[in-house]
């Protein structure tokens, strides 16, 4: 990419944005915010209309101001969404699936023959006739890379993989990595976490408002280096556990349930306090799901201090899904009716109490914007649609609050945010529970750590800076081993 800038609807999405990936390279990408991000992704792998700028694929000219090819490049974009066709097999979606194939008779035995060099290259076993919704997320993430090697895909992107790939993985995921940019595929990794850039990336790219603000070469590669070039981000975010105050712990509340499906973990029961921020953190995509199911599903039902209650309608406990501007927010309620939802379950007649609402709006004015609430709520920015649903929560004040995965998608700043409006719930003596599965999206605001696991749950207790060295610890034996592999 050279000198491209890139417009959508008259906003600038990149201003004279340079960009050069090599052969066998993997480069990495910060994004101090997400502004340009989207934008990235669509120009690599289609030829939208450029204002000013060249791109190149392999040394062909695909796209410049002049005018571009009327067709999408050869890049594989591996994301959190699943780009694989459920209902068919793996071998189904890796060879059948593709431009130029011809065959009208499949013979499945013809396909396991194919498939099986490519499985033990990589070091991995999943039968080529698995169905798609029955992998890992671990799985698919290496099946759609497998899809993108064998249609000759030269570039593949990886965003935010972290996110639903846990550290294990994480680490055979590098390797795989590694095989293949020895054999000159390139790949452009993105992650908000410079401690995963550190273990796998040649070299790479600070994005900020659209431009690449500074490019840190393999040799600088370390992470003083990626600090001093993140000041704001190292000020903000790593020092926030020693600038944030601890609050104070109330009442201990017990919670027990049983998941749902065929998992080799079932029963959850854990306790926490009022005003405690816990992490429940898995390594197993089975598990990770059940609890989502159980977190979200209309009949569910959770113990609490010895009660059975159901989930969706317990004025005391509250969830937030990931992504929640997206799936929280409705566009058919005004913005009042959007924010007293959680309010009326203990106060009813927030719906006919005009007095009731007048006094909302006039204490949440000031900190909300007054002008939000005139505002269609698909109108609303991302920022002021989570305002909506955390302020919501509050408004509710429930004894506990689940969210699950709350940073998925969300770039430095929007972190920061989501952890002061975390802040604010913990101020109101609400106990929050995090469910995820990247420890290093959670480390900062956690009190404690429960890892969910085959054999049940087991406390983690460790400070930043150790978790950061088993992390790094970890990643390098497992890099050696596959070197030595």
């Amino acid at each position: 990419m050279e000198r491209v800038t890139y417009m959508e609807q008259g906003i600038k999405k990149l201003e004279n944005f340079n960009l050069q990936i090599y052969a066998g390279e993997v480069m990495g990408l910060i994004p101090v915010n997400a502004h340009g991000k989207n934008a990235i992704l669509k120009l690599l792998q289609c030829n939208p209309p450029l204002y000013d700028g060249y791109i190149y694929y392999n040394g062909e000219l695909v796209n410049s101001w002049r005018g571009s090819l009327k067709r999408n490049n050869r890049v594989s974009i591996i994301q959190a969404q699943n780009r694989l066709v459920n209902g068919m097999t793996v071998a189904d979606n890796i060879f059948v699936l593709r431009q130029g194939f011809r065959q009208y008779v499949l013979q499945m035995s013809v396909l396991k023959k194919q498939l099986a060099p490519f499985m033990e290259d990589i070091g991995m076993e999943i039968s080529a006739d698995t169905r798609i919704e029955n992998l890992s997320a671990f799985e698919r993430v290496v099946v759609e890379l497998l899809k993108a090697v064998v249609m000759g895909y030269r570039m593949i992107v990886l965003d935010e993989i972290s996110i639903f790939v846990s550290e294990k993985e994480m680490a055979k995921l590098y390797q795989i990595i590694r095989y293949y940019t020895k054999q000159g595929f390139s790949f452009f990794y993105i992650s908000s976490h410079f401690e995963e850039i550190l273990h796998i990336c040649n070299r790479v790219g600070f994005l900020c408002n659209g431009r690449l603000q500074k490019i840190v070469q393999e040799t600088e590669m370390d992470r003083k280096n990626l600090q001093e070039c993140l000041e704001g981000y190292d000020r903000n975010v790593w020092g926030y556990p020693e600038n944030r105050h601890l609050h104070k712990a109330g009442k201990e509340i017990y919670l027990e349930g049983e998941l749902p499906g065929n998992v080799m973990f079932q029963r959850l029961s854990f306790s926490v306090r009022e005003g405690e921020c816990v992490t429940l953190q898995t390594q197993d995509n089975q598990i990770l799901q059940a609890c989502i199911l159980f977190l979200t599903g209309e009949n569910s039902r959770i113990t609490m201090d010895g009660r059975k209650r159901r989930i969706s309608m317990d004025r005391e406990i509250a969830v937030v899904s990931a992504e929640p501007a997206d799936t929280m927010i409705f566009p058919e309620m005004s913005y009042m009716d959007n924010l007293c939802m959680g309010l009326a379950r203990r106060m009813p007649d927030v719906w006919r109490g005009k007095k009731i609402r007048a006094s909302i709006r006039r204490e949440y004015a000031p900190i909300l914007g007054e002008e939000v609430f005139d505002l269609p709520v698909e109108e609303l920015s991302q920022r002021q649609k989570y305002e909506l649903v955390y302020t919501r929560i509050g408004l509710q004040k429930p004894r506990v609050a689940f969210l699950i995965q709350p940073f998925m998608g969300a770039d430095m700043p929007h972190r920061r945010f989501i952890w002061e409006m975390l802040e604010q719930l913990l101020d109101k003596g609400i106990a929050i529970v995090l469910l995820s599965v990247n420890p290093l999206d959670t480390w900062l605001v956690a009190q404690r750590t429960l890892k969910l696991e085959s054999g049940g749950i087991f406390e983690e207790r460790q400070e930043l800076e150790e978790h950061q060295l088993s992390y790094s610890f970890m990643m390098d034996k497992q890099m050696e081993k596959g070197e030595k592999g």
